[in-house]
């Protein structure tokens, strides 16, 4: 009896995580530590002499993925957004970068580390172009779009198979990169603030199409759709009203994108609420119903849009005032179970500097409402509040980025602190790798980027150089976790039944002890 109650504590102490566990939708998520971080200089310039765009959208290639020894080599490709736009908006060609990385993760529980475990090159640099009717090519551009729509120049209407398209005073298509994925065509979706649209592209940077997206986060403004973000370049109007009155707000377009491991679905989320979802005479602390889409892309030249559903957004209390956090990017575990990376706006010399919200959640789509074609897909959260008929999508916390024990262990922090480094503002990238453990079968790598809005102090871009009066480096931050099925009934009634008997083993353990001492 005693060796089977040994063999059993051995056990289960194998299955108790060193982290708190998550659950939800049938899985287990358990955290084990942060256990890498790398920089790329604020100053990198690509091969195209401009200042490097950051990360605004990540994508993992997941077939350069290898392990020699403890190091782990592969490829990604990163979406910078709209270019520098401290002082309005500019003529940047969007494009998409090729990262290349070596990782080395740190040794479990070790502390006085350096920020060396994760070395990034950038590797080549795609700029988007179109074709032109009358022969030659147009790069895209970085420019907010003209206001008033198709009437004024600021749209391209619907034509030849595509949706109408966001345009700057130029003519060119206005795009604000916030994700990209790669298809099993080779083509890249690259989803937009400013539509919001999702476009596609070759390999190559050239524009091949773009995708229905749902008329509830087309932004209207005096009864037309208007893509303007209220972000002009130089010399160009703003819009009037300022902001929408319906669609999405304001620099809150498609801000996550992704798909699912099996290839077939395709996820795009609203950063936050449309406008006509919050209270708008309050509408920092009701924009928390955001709206994340799906399509059908198992045959990539029939991609089809087929659900709509509401994901809650947190909410945080800063200066006596209820906020909510941004959603700043997804990634795909299954046909209906995502992470999504929610944020204040708080960092190394932006708002408070010390964040208050900046984590890593689960959304599960599966008991959700899928409102797309119902009577309230139009207006999901009136005032604000959530139509009761609508069954939001499941979801809970993973991991918290801002955990000062684990960012303390590489020289990092959250909020000014003496010889430490505070983390930049924005979040907007995240990957998951499988950590190739023959031992832990379960466990991968949460790769975290960030995106540092081009800050630096040497900057050059759209034919000018420019200087923050800060450097703000690219940074990825890994961490390790472990991703599991829910043990079957059996097993998990098993595991509590042999936790009851050790808990009496050690009962009876202190009783005899109290009787021998008395």
């Amino acid at each position: 009896m005693q060796r089977s109650l040994l063999a059993l504590a051995a056990c289960l102490a194998l299955i108790q995580p060193a982290q708190a566990q998550t659950v939800l939708g049938g899985s287990v998520f358990t955290v084990q530590e942060l256990v890498g971080v790398g920089r790329l200089a604020a100053n990198l310039r690509d091969e195209h002499g401009e200042t490097f765009g950051s990360i605004s959208g990540l994508w993992a290639d997941a077939a350069s993925w290898t392990r020699v020894g403890n190091t782990y080599t592969g490829n990604f490709l990163a979406a910078p957004d709209r270019g520098y736009n401290i002082a309005g908006t500019i003529d940047y060609v969007p494009r998409l970068n090729t990262l290349q990385m070596s990782f080395t993760p740190a040794a479990a529980a070790a502390s006085g580390l350096p920020q060396n475990q994760i070395a990034l090159t950038l590797a080549g640099s795609t700029r988007l172009y179109e074709t032109l009717a009358g022969g030659g090519t147009q790069f895209f551009t970085g420019l907010d779009p003209v206001p008033g729509g198709v009437a004024t120049g600021g749209a391209r209407p619907a034509l030849g198979g595509l949706p109408e398209l966001p345009q700057a005073f130029n003519g060119r298509l206005a795009l604000d990169a916030e994700g990209v994925v790669v298809l099993a065509d080779g083509s890249r979706l690259v989803s937009d603030e400013y539509g919001p649209s999702i476009y596609r592209f070759a390999a190559d940077g050239r524009f091949i199409g773009a995708l229905e997206v749902a008329p509830s986060v087309r932004p209207l403004r005096n009864g037309v759709t208007d893509y303007s973000s209220n972000n002009p370049g130089a010399g160009q109007p703003s819009p009037l009203p300022a902001n929408p009155s319906a669609g999405r707000a304001n620099n809150q377009g498609f801000e996550g994108l992704t798909v699912s491991p099996d290839g077939r679905t395709l996820f795009v989320g609203l950063q936050s609420a449309a406008r006509q979802d919050m209270n708008l005479a309050s509408a920092a602390a009701t924009r928390d119903h955001t709206r994340v889409f799906t399509y059908d892309i198992g045959n990539p030249g029939d991609i089809r849009l087929t659900g709509e559903y509401v994901v809650q957004l947190p909410k945080f209390v800063q200066n006596g005032a209820t906020l909510v956090a941004a959603q700043s990017e997804l990634l795909a575990l299954s046909s209906t179970q995502l992470l999504m990376l929610p944020r204040d706006s708080n960092g190394r010399l932006v708002g408070t500097q010390t964040s208050l919200l900046r984590q890593v959640q689960v959304v599960d789509l599966e008991s959700a409402t899928n409102v797309l074609g119902a009577a309230y897909e139009s207006q999901v959260a009136p005032g604000g509040v959530l139509n009761p008929a609508i069954q939001p999508a499941a979801r809970t916390l993973l991991l918290d980025i801002n955990n000062r024990s684990q960012l303390n262990r590489f020289g990092l922090t959250n909020g000014l602190q003496d010889n430490f480094e505070n983390l930049s503002e924005k979040w907007e990238g995240l990957a998951l790798l499988p950590a190739l453990d023959p031992d832990r079968p379960d466990d991968w790598f949460l790769f975290i980027a960030n995106d540092n809005d081009f800050a630096t102090t040497a900057g050059f871009q759209a034919g000018a150089a420019y200087n923050d009066g800060k450097d703000l480096d690219t940074m990825f931050l890994a961490y390790r976790v472990t991703i599991s099925a829910v043990p079957e009934p059996g097993s998990a009634g098993l595991i509590a039944l042999g936790g009851a008997v050790l808990l009496g083993v050690a009962r009876r353990r202190r009783v005899m002890a109290m009787r021998s001492a008395a």
